[in-house]
């Protein structure tokens, strides 16, 4: 099978669970980790600030990622502010948390777009060889602070859930989570397609 990466927006790290895990009283496994000299695996700890939403993606992108031999990994990259891609188990720790807070998710913020930009053009040079390879993008698509970094770079390989449009992100998160425990993958289609909610669109969540 061709290579099938996924490319995961974010956790938002302004919120209750992401200040519950930054408390240096918290006792719960994944503040414990983070706190400690090797910190906790992104992964880990986005599903925790993130709850449904990140859940959901990630649940999904386990299920179906089909890894590059030439890029190796389990074919899933998480977004970060100031890291660029990273993979699920890269390490989060106190000093990262801190830089990530301080760079904005904006196509204005340098910091923010060169890791960014950096690491998207050596994976898609390593996918030069995999013609059909897809890099599935899981987040918004409807403004330009992931896709105009991603699109100049991945061009038709960079694809979305076609029943993300209209969606908002419990519903995502939800529907992908569905997916990927009954093994029924969404159908993918390329930036041009619409990506915001179809007039007259109810917003609901599609069956399986």
């Amino acid at each position: 099978m061709p290579p099938k990466l996924f490319l995961i927006s974010p956790a938002s790290l302004n919120g209750l669970r992401a200040a519950q895990i930054m408390s240096p009283r918290a006792m719960f496994d994944v503040a414990v980790r983070y706190r400690s000299e090797e910190g906790v695996p992104v992964g880990d700890a986005f599903e925790f600030m993130s709850a449904l939403y990140f859940r959901g993606k990630i649940a999904y992108a386990r299920r179906f990622a089909v890894p590059s031999p030439i890029i190796g990994g389990d074919g899933i990259f998480i977004i970060t502010s100031g890291y660029g891609l990273v993979p699920p188990d890269w390490r989060l720790t106190e000093e990262r948390m801190k830089r990530m807070r301080k760079i904005d998710i904006d196509m204005a913020t340098r910091n923010y777009v060169k890791p960014l930009r950096e690491h998207a053009t050596l994976v898609a040079r390593a996918l030069e060889s995999e013609p059909d390879a897809q890099v599935v993008l899981l987040g918004s698509v409807a403004t330009g602070k992931y896709v105009d970094v991603l699109r100049p770079i991945f061009g038709e390989k960079l694809r979305f859930p076609s029943a993300f449009a209209g969606l908002g992100d419990m519903a995502r998160g939800g529907l992908m989570l569905r997916a990927a425990r009954a093994g029924v993958e969404l159908e993918y289609v390329t930036l041009d397609a619409n990506r915001r909610r179809p007039p007259g669109a109810t917003g609901k969540m599609p069956t399986l």
